[in-house]
C-alpha cells in the first residue's frame, strides 16, 4: 500500500504521534462537552459549524481555493480560507494540494485517501502516519502554486492554528470553559468527521450518476451534514462547477448561498453544470 501513498506521506508506516494525540484529545474534549449543554453552547456551536464547514471548507478551500468555480475580491478569499483554518484540517495550502493530487488520481495508486486502501484509511487513519504535512509550505507548493504565490495563504498554511487558537480565547472570555468544550472541541471533532465521510463514505456508498472512472458516489445524508459536499460523483464530473447539487432534490445549501452572494454583487461568474452536460474528470482539472 505504500506507494499508492508516497505523494503525500513520509515514512507512511510510521505513526504520527503529534496527530493522534490531537485528535484523542479533541475527542475527549467533545465527548465533555456533551455533560454541559446550553442552548447558547448549542447554537453558538452551530453557527461556527455552519461558517467554518460551508463557508470555510464548502466554499472557500473546496469550490473556490482548489477549483476557482467562482471569483469574489480578495477580502472575501481571505475571509472564506480563515473559517476554513477554523476546521482544524490545515492550512489552505496544505488542504488544496491534497484535494488536487485526489482529483488527478482518485482511487487510483497516489490517491492520499481512496478507501480502496481501506474505508478507515480513507476516513482517518491517512492523517495518522508518517511525517506531518500541514505546514509543509514549500513542498506542497507544487500542487497548489497559486496560492504558493500568495502571502497570505502562505503565512495561513504556516499558522493555521492560529483562528482556531483565537476563536477558542474568544469563547473563554464571552461563555467560559464549557463554551470552549462545545465551540472548539466538540464543534471541530464533528466537522472532522462531517468532512472525513468525503473521503470515505461518499466512495463507498450512494448512486453514481457520472461515469466517473472512480468509486466518487452522491450520498445525501453526506450532504446534508456537509452543506452540499456529499454529492461527489457529480462533483468528480464536473470539478469547477460551484454546484454540486445538481438535481432539484439535491440540496446544496453551499450553492444556494452562492447564489444568494451574486445576486448581491459580492461574488461573480459562478460556475455551474447541469445534469445532463458530463465533463471527464481527466480532462475538466
Amino acid at each position: 500500500m505504500a506507494s499508492t501513498k508516497s505523494l503525500v506521506h513520509t515514512n507512511p508506516d510510521k505513526p504520527n504521534s503529534v496527530t493522534i494525540a490531537a485528535f484523542s484529545i479533541f475527542h475527549i474534549g467533545a465527548i465533555a462537552a456533551l455533560f454541559f449543554f446550553s442552548w447558547t453552547n448549542f447554537l453558538t456551536a452551530f453557527a461556527v459549524y455552519w461558517f467554518s464547514i460551508s463557508w470555510g471548507i464548502g466554499m472557500g478551500y473546496h469550490r473556490l481555493l482548489t477549483h476557482r468555480g467562482y471569483k469574489c475580491p480578495l477580502w472575501f478569499e481571505r475571509f472564506v480560507a480563515i473559517c476554513g483554518a477554523l476546521c482544524l484540517e490545515g492550512g489552505p495550502i496544505f488542504w488544496v494540494g491534497v484535494h488536487r493530487i485526489h482529483h488527478q488520481k482518485s482511487d487510483l495508486p497516489g490517491d492520499p485517501h481512496s478507501p480502496r486502501d481501506g474505508a478507515w484509511w480513507a476516513h482517518l487513519i491517512w492523517m495518522c502516519v508518517g511525517d506531518a504535512k500541514h505546514s509543509d509550505t514549500v513542498g506542497l507548493a507544487k500542487h497548489a502554486p497559486d496560492l504558493a504565490r500568495d502571502k497570505f495563504m502562505v503565512w495561513l498554511n504556516n499558522w493555521h492554528w492560529v483562528p482556531l487558537v483565537a476563536l477558542g480565547i474568544t469563547a473563554w472570555i464571552f461563555g467560559g470553559f464549557t463554551m470552549v468544550l462545545w465551540v472548539v472541541f466538540l464543534r471541530v471533532t464533528l466537522g472532522l468527521h462531517s468532512t472525513w465521510l468525503v473521503n470515505s463514505a461518499t466512495h463507498l456508498w450512494g448512486a453514481q450518476r457520472f461515469n466517473t472512472g472512480d468509486d466518487s458516489r452522491n450520498n445525501w445524508w453526506v450532504a446534508l451534514l456537509t452543506f452540499g459536499e456529499g454529492w461527489h460523483n457529480n462533483h468528480h464530473a464536473h470539478p469547477v462547477s460551484a454546484r454540486h447539487g445538481l438535481a432539484w432534490y439535491e440540496l446544496d445549501i453551499t450553492y444556494m448561498q452562492l447564489w444568494v452572494l451574486q445576486k448581491i454583487g459580492i461574488i461573480s461568474n459562478l460556475q455551474v453544470a447541469s445534469v445532463e452536460g458530463f465533463i471527464p474528470v481527466r480532462k475538466a482539472a
